[in-house]
């Protein structure tokens, strides 16, 4: 059996504390490779190397860091099939949305490699007599980042390239259940020039994040997942002195107005509910249908997501792939399951779906509940997975106070004609990325991505400027010079002593 080992010091590294995981192909249920998982020693070893790959790394000049970047995104390009194989063999995901995943995360890559006009100070010239004041942002030394499931490829790129850029070292500690896309990753950077050490890749559970959280040489901790996980992450991580990014789950609403083109929401609404099999955080979970027009729009996108083909990722057929575990896909089915008793319509039950060939795949159907009630499960809890419900409300206002009434504030959008109405939208809804006719908000790699509410524990969103801020700190320096012609007698600089 195939195994994923660590990344550590520019080469692979053996586990040495004995203990693997499995790593599934979910659209068979057969596990397929095992990876090493770490102990906290083998963590700590990690951290000394890149501690010690920090002392010239953060001392090197924004032109050698910029020219391993810019390779490093060359063969991220030219490998771009090959990293998306790997998402699918163990994420499950098709093709093309592993394909997208790749091209989300080159985005912030390329925005690393513009990283000399982003770390430029600020200088203010003769504050006082002969005195200058500038400021300047530097590293923070070694850094980590704990990654989930659902894009094993971009949500780590989200993170290394900046920080690196930065100057910092960094220790990434990627899902157990899809590990190889970080492997590859870290060995592109390798080939495109990055020192050893810079880049690590440590493999583990609930001991080698413990580890990371506490270990006294990490400077700051990027974490994106759960909301009950970031809430932990961020408590322990501050607790031990650290900066703290952590980003938690989301429940994405979509209010469609009585004006709105409701094929084009439909389309948004299936698209952004059920693509990926609805594992993402920016995932639309919820449609909030204004007025009359429910019953149509409910009618509309049943018809689409009847259409949708779901089947292996590697096949080019497939619209939707399966979801990660058999446990996972039992814990989404049972949101459907009990929905009817909790005052919903079951419009599409996509529980006990199968794919002929691949009967032990983790496989579920795509499922539409109507007129769910806001204390049910299925709208409280983050379902991670092809549920998609409808909520009516009616009139805008009733709405939007509906949204904010949620404890998460990831993502929202409004599919409307009136310009009136989404700038207010924009403006009053309780969230970190609002959509206008744009189902799935994510931000291009020079804006940043984060939420509000308990969608974000710590005060920087991740990439963009708030990801360089995050992974450099400030500092100010004042200086006063005396004038050349002061100089004590005897000392020529060269320069007219009767001005």
């Amino acid at each position: 059996m195939k195994t994923v080992n660590h990344w550590i010091g520019g080469k692979t590294v053996e586990g040495a504390s004995g203990n693997y995981g499995p790593v599934t192909d979910p659209a068979t249920g057969e596990v397929t490779t095992q990876v090493a998982l770490a102990s906290a020693e083998e963590v700590d070893a990690a951290v000394q190397v890149a501690k010690e790959a920090f002392e010239s790394w953060g001392q090197s000049s924004l032109a050698a860091r910029t020219k391993v970047l810019f390779a490093y995104r060359a063969l991220l390009d030219a490998n771009r099939d090959a990293i998306a194989e790997l998402i699918t063999a163990e994420h499950g995901k098709v093709h093309s949305d592993a394909l997208g995943e790749v091209a989300r995360g080159l985005e912030i890559v390329e925005l690393a490699c513009g990283i000399t006009t982003q770390l430029k100070g600020e200088l203010s010239t003769s504050v006082s007599n002969r005195v200058d004041v500038s400021a300047i942002r530097q590293p923070l030394g070694v850094v980590a980042g704990i990654t989930p499931f659902n894009f094993p490829a971009m949500v780590p790129m989200w993170m290394f390239p900046l920080a690196v850029a930065c100057g910092n070292t960094f220790i990434l500690k990627p899902s157990e259940k899809d590990p190889s896309a970080s492997n590859k990753l870290a060995e592109l950077a390798a080939e495109a020039g990055l020192p050893a050490g810079v880049l690590n890749v440590v493999h583990g559970d609930k001991v080698a994040v413990d580890a990371l959280l506490a270990h006294p040489d990490i400077a700051a901790v990027s974490f994106v997942g759960s909301t009950p996980i970031a809430r932990h992450i961020h408590t322990t991580a501050s607790a031990h002195g650290k900066r703290v990014q952590a980003l938690g789950g989301a429940k994405n609403h979509m209010l469609v107005l009585p004006d709105a083109d409701l094929d084009a929401a439909a389309d948004a609404a299936v698209s952004a509910a059920y693509g990926s099999a609805g594992e993402r955080c920016m995932a639309i979970s919820a449609v909030v249908a204004v007025g009359s027009i429910a019953d149509t729009l409910v009618e509309k996108i049943r018809e689409r997501a009847e259409k949708i083909k779901i089947g292996p990722g590697n096949d080019p057929t497939s619209e939707m792939g399966p979801l990660i575990t058999a446990a996972h896909r039992d814990k989404v089915a049972s949101y459907v399951k009990g929905a009817a008793d909790q005052g919903a319509d079951v419009v599409l039950d996509g529980t006990g779906y199968t794919v002929d060939g691949y009967e032990n795949g983790h496989w579920i159907g795509l499922s539409l509940l109507d007129r769910v009630k806001t204390d049910s499960d299925a709208y409280r809890d983050e379902i991670f997975g092809p549920v998609l419900c409808v909520l009516r409300a009616e009139t805008y206002e009733e709405g939007v106070a509906l949204i904010n009434a949620s404890p998460f504030g990831n993502g929202t959008a409004i599919f409307t004609r009136d310009g009136g109405a989404a700038r207010r939208f924009q403006l009053e809804i309780q969230a970190g990325m609002v959509g206008v006719n744009v189902p799935i908000p994510v931000p291009v790699g020079y804006h940043s991505f984060g939420g509000w509410k308990d969608s974000l524990f710590g005060d920087h969103h991740i990439y963009g400027n708030d990801g360089i801020h995050f992974y450099t700190r400030g500092k100010v320096v004042t200086t006063r010079w005396p004038d050349p012609s002061e100089a004590p007698a005897g000392v020529d600089l060269g320069f007219p002593r009767n001005h």
